[in-house]
């Protein structure tokens, strides 16, 4: 192998090892995981040393032949745009595996990455189901009433629908939580004003459970057990202002709701 060739082949490796890492990150896995990910993919490569620091917004990956014609490669790759897919993190999470006992070429695993990208999430209407029983399930925890159960799962997916249309318009995810909580406040008051239900804010809590930013929660307490402190406190702060941002919506709504009825 040339140097010429070698020096391609090593640029080749870090891209397809920092984007897939990129992709992991993006849908929600853990630094660590990340972290290992690309380093996985370097060494079964040939690439003798290999230095990764990742965080919830950015990687730096350097790799090193560890020959003198080698040369060192670092590269930067910035995330954003991050969610939730579990299901592309268990695919990115095989591949990596697969690729270290394969002989799987830079470019081959490259169209493994762009084939696992185009995964499809699951149809709109199992979102929509699963929302609706998250939902019921924190109200029954806390009421124990058949009707307000129904009605929280009920209000859960029409939050969970509204929150899919809202992301249509690039709106960050802090707003999305503060107006989707709103949105599911709102329509728990006037359910009770009805005298539909008995229990609105036991409604109001299961409507938003399904928007808690759980994963994030989880996340960061694995980073933080496993000795990355920046990342695991960046996404514990996340989290929290993503809640705050929940509090705040169901709370101005509240707030209104009841200077409205003073009012009237």
């Amino acid at each position: 192998m040339t140097d010429t060739i070698r020096k391609q082949y090593q640029k080749q490796v870090i891209t397809l090892a920092v984007q897939a890492g990129k992709m992991m990150m993006t849908n929600g896995a853990e630094v660590y995981r990340v972290e290992e990910t690309i380093e996985r993919i370097c060494l079964a490569c040939g690439l003798k040393e290999v230095e990764v620091f990742a965080t919830p917004t950015g990687i730096i990956a350097s790799v090193d032949s560890g020959e003198d014609a080698g040369g060192v490669y670092t590269k930067v790759k910035r995330v954003r745009n991050t969610r939730v897919d579990l299901a592309k993190v268990s695919e990115l999470n095989s591949f990596s595996r697969i690729f270290t006992t394969t002989e799987y070429s830079p470019k081959k695993g490259m169209d493994k990455l762009q084939e696992i990208d185009s995964i499809k999430p699951y149809k709109l209407w199992k979102r929509l189901l699963g929302a609706g029983i998250i939902a019921a399930f924190f109200c029954w925890a806390i009421a124990h009433n058949a009707v307000d159960t129904a009605a929280a799962g009920a209000i859960g997916m029409m939050s969970y629908l509204f929150s899919s249309w809202i992301s249509k318009y690039s709106i960050n995810y802090f707003m999305n939580g503060m107006i989707c909580s709103a949105f599911a406040t709102f329509f728990a008051l006037l359910a009770y004003s009805t005298g539909l239900v008995y229990h609105y804010d036991a409604i109001i809590i299961g409507s938003i459970m399904i928007f808690v930013p759980g994963v994030a929660i989880t996340n960061s307490i694995r980073d933080l057990l496993y000795g990355d402190m920046i990342s695991g406190v960046a996404r514990m702060a996340e989290a929290c202002v993503v809640a705050v941002a929940q509090a705040a919506g169901a709370g101005i709504i509240l707030k209104l709701w009841t200077m409205g009825g003073s009012l009237l």
